[in-house]
């Protein structure tokens, strides 16, 4: 069936790269893409697929009401039932630790004017997309599930939790076509550098120090980006209204033995590991039961950890100017206040 579709923050890592999977997999489909271009958003994600005859680009911030309505315009131009896939979201934990404002306003304030707009227009569908960090951190042992209960721990992922909440709000009151997925670490082509595996491959190419919170041991649960766009066009197209589904990758590795592979990815030295204190309220492990979206909906991941990270690593090995121009400005002087000392 074509749809006309709503991405909102799709010039971001998992925003742009699920484009690129509705572009190959559903090409009758037709694509209305609202990002802001704040650091994270970078069109050059996009260039591949930016004369595609279904995709529109409306640059617009989702706290504003009138920029969310110019995405639906567009999205009326095109014709036919509306859905929405709600990306848009300040995402990184550690500026959330050095000002939670930007991630209220955007995250907590800007869900809701996407869902105010999205129910005027009466959308036929309504993916929110989060994160399992609204979970809170887990033990040794045991996973999160869709009933387990919210506990967030930094202000980032508080303001997903509350965006959640305002997304279930919807739902029960007014009978809204909402959904929710909460997806473990992502990592893939076109991730801002300052997340954990695209920062350690940069570090690495350049043979310069990698920088490891404290011990090293904080355990996640690691998805390839493909597998969760994957995910996600799953339970646009065939999840059941109202619920809640987690998608993880199945594949749970402390932090240090990420850095530890990519290094040995690129044949460079461990010595270059360089511990440093550790984040604020760091949770100590995440992990997924996906058994849910893999019963219901028939998805598991196509992409094995021991295959998906080479491949990423290939992928950023292969986009020096790409790395380049998205390490350049702002983005350089977070790195200096956050790893400099």
């Amino acid at each position: 069936m074509t749809r006309t579709l709503i991405v909102t923050g799709g010039a971001g890592f998992i925003g742009s790269n699920f484009i690129h999977t509705l572009v190959s997999s559903r090409p009758t489909w037709k694509i209305v893409n609202l990002d802001a271009l704040t650091y994270a958003g970078n069109l050059e994600n996009l260039t591949a697929i930016e004369r595609h005859p279904g995709y529109t680009f409306v640059h617009g911030d989702i706290t504003r009401a009138a920029d969310v309505e110019r995405a639906f315009a567009a999205a009326r131009e095109l014709g036919g039932p509306i859905s929405v896939v709600h990306f848009a979201a300040e995402s990184h934990v550690d500026r959330s630790i050095q000002s939670g404002l930007p991630f209220v306003n955007t995250n907590v304030l800007g869900t809701q004017v996407v869902l105010d707009a999205a129910r005027a227009h009466k959308v036929e569908r309504f993916v929110h997309v989060s994160t399992d960090e609204v979970y809170g951190s887990l033990g040794a042992t045991g996973y999160f599930t869709e009933d387990t209960p919210l506990a967030p721990n930094s202000p980032y992922s508080a303001s997903k939790a509350a965006s959640d909440l305002l997304v279930r709000a919807a739902v029960h009151t007014f009978g809204f076509p909402g959904l929710i997925t909460r997806c473990s670490n992502n990592y893939g082509p076109y991730q801002f550098p300052e997340k954990l595996i695209p920062l350690m491959i940069a570090n690495a190419g350049e043979g310069k120090p990698l920088p490891v919170y404290g011990d090293g041991m904080n355990v996640r649960d690691w998805l390839y980006v493909v597998d969760h766009c994957e995910a996600i066009l799953a339970v646009l197209e065939r999840g059941r209204l109202g619920e809640t589904y987690n998608i993880g990758g199945h594949n749970e590795y402390p932090n240090i033995y990420i850095v530890k592979r990519i290094l040995a990815e690129l044949g460079q030295p461990e010595s270059l590991i360089t511990y440093v204190k550790d984040r604020l309220g760091h949770d100590r492990r995440y992990a997924i039961d996906a058994s849910k979206i893999e019963r219901e909906l028939g998805w598991r991941p196509r992409f094995r950890f021991e295959d998906a990270l080479p491949l990423t690593v290939a992928w950023y090995r292969s986009q020096t100017q790409w790395m380049q121009r998205v390490r350049n400005g702002a983005y350089r002087e977070y790195y200096s206040r956050q790893y400099g000392s």
